[in-house]
């Protein structure tokens, strides 16, 4: 009973899904002479979050300003924003603003300020840092990461062909094939859709394949804006 309390918290500690970026993406916007360059990455800590805005501040020393947001962790309870020297709450709290409307998780954003000569005002920050991140999140990508089970079934060569076929049809997705001795096909299936997965395999091949459960990780699918 307690084995089975631990790992029923275990799962529900774990997000079943949330957005993220889909890694590194740069973009640049020109406003009113003012060059605004956005730099996203995906950051599981905050130490990787504060080595990505400090390797930004070194790539532009130069710069105006070089302002950051970011959002660590599954319940964002690691969230900062710097203006880096402009009017406060003008850069940093707009670039996290647009991360959490996007609904994004563990994403580090910085947007890099060559000043221009005309001021934007108040208002005109707000509204070219917003944009900056979001321009720089369209270069990036978003994904949404799903919690799966990697179920293993292993098969005959003999059976390759119709499990592949119909594995690629469904609703499942495949995420390796091993060729040994025997084909070991690994599959992304929804924790509460094992038993029916199991049902369908066992149908499908008559009984003839062996069907392991395997461990939980997240499958990725880009997100079209």
């Amino acid at each position: 009973m307690v084995c089975l309390l631990v790992i029923s918290e275990v799962f529900e500690a774990l997000l079943y899904k949330y957005y993220t970026v889909k890694g590194y993406g740069e973009s640049e916007i020109v406003l009113e002479k003012s060059r605004f360059i956005c730099y996203v990455n995906r950051a599981t800590t905050e130490e990787e979050a504060v080595q990505f805005i400090q390797s930004i501040k070194k790539k532009h020393w130069d710069a105006t300003h070089n302002c950051s947001a970011y959002l660590i962790g599954e319940h964002d309870h690691i969230q900062k924003a710097n203006d880096d020297g402009e009017p406060s709450g003008t850069a940093g709290v707009p670039m996290l603003e647009v991360l959490k409307k996007k609904g994004l998780k563990d994403t580090v954003a910085v947007v890099t300020r060559y000043f221009g000569g005309i001021k934007l005002g108040a208002g005109g920050l707000v509204r070219a840092y917003g944009k900056a991140v979001s321009e720089g999140l369209k270069a990036a990508g978003i994904v949404e990461r799903r919690l799966m089970r990697v179920m293993h079934v292993i098969i005959d060569y003999t059976w390759l062909g119709k499990v592949e076929n119909e594995l690629r049809s469904s609703i499942y997705a495949i995420k390796n094939i091993h060729y040994l001795d025997q084909v070991e096909v690994e599959v992304f299936v929804e924790e509460t859709a094992k038993q029916p997965f199991l049902e369908w395999m066992t149908d499908l091949t008559n009984g003839k394949a062996e069907i392991r459960e395997g461990e939980m990780t997240y499958l990725e699918e880009k997100v079209e804006e």
